[in-house]
């Protein structure tokens, strides 16, 4: 089975995968980390989609998809760290002053996982902000170890999963998810550059 991905430009295709099932539910379209919590908070039901359409229309869209064929599976958001709430997050260090990218949510659709989707949508992730210029990606992912990680926390990726794809331990963060502590994981971008 071959995934494709690609930029977050189809907004269809992004509600595809993260969009409620009735239009006025709230749910958090991946803005949490986004944008300020203030605003989080006041955008409400479909004020929600609609703000993620705008930015899928943006340079560069919010993140990537996977597709399997023409099917959107799965999202990864992927973003310049200035521009996310990580850019202000105690709880999470910042290791040097690189204009780094974020990675922080990786999404598969449900009927859709165990089939290396989040594996394709870190590396597509990877070479999205590698495109853009990215001088290193960051990820904040859960250090479970073993343990099994109820999935609705699972969207901030698990270490392995981003060792695997190449990203190395650089820092402790202070922040906890779902009783796991979460680690910075990063991926340095030049040397590799494609001029």
């Amino acid at each position: 089975m071959s995934i494709d991905v690609r930029p977050a430009t189809d907004f269809e295709d992004v509600r595809a995968v993260l969009g409620p099932k009735s239009p006025g539910a709230n749910v958090c379209w991946c803005l949490s980390y986004r944008i300020p919590s203030k605003l989080n908070n006041e955008l409400r039901g479909p004020a929600r989609g609609e703000y993620v359409a705008e930015l899928c229309g943006a340079d560069p869209p919010p993140g990537v998809l996977a597709y399997d064929g023409d099917e959107p599976v799965g999202w990864a958001a992927v973003a310049p760290r200035s521009d996310t709430s990580f850019a202000r997050n105690r709880k999470i260090p910042h290791v040097d002053d690189l204009p780094v990218w974020s990675l922080w949510c990786v999404r598969v659709r449900p009927g859709h996982r165990k089939q290396g989707i989040s594996h394709a949508l870190i590396a597509g992730a990877v070479e999205f902000a590698r495109s853009h210029g990215a001088p290193a990606i960051e990820a904040y992912p859960l250090d479970s170890g073993d343990a099994k990680v109820d999935l609705t926390m699972a969207y901030a990726g698990l270490r392995k999963n981003f060792e695997r794809a190449g990203f190395t331990y650089a820092a402790d963060t202070t922040s906890v998810l779902a009783g796991h502590p979460r680690v910075l994981m990063r991926l340095d971008l030049r040397g590799h550059a494609h001029t």
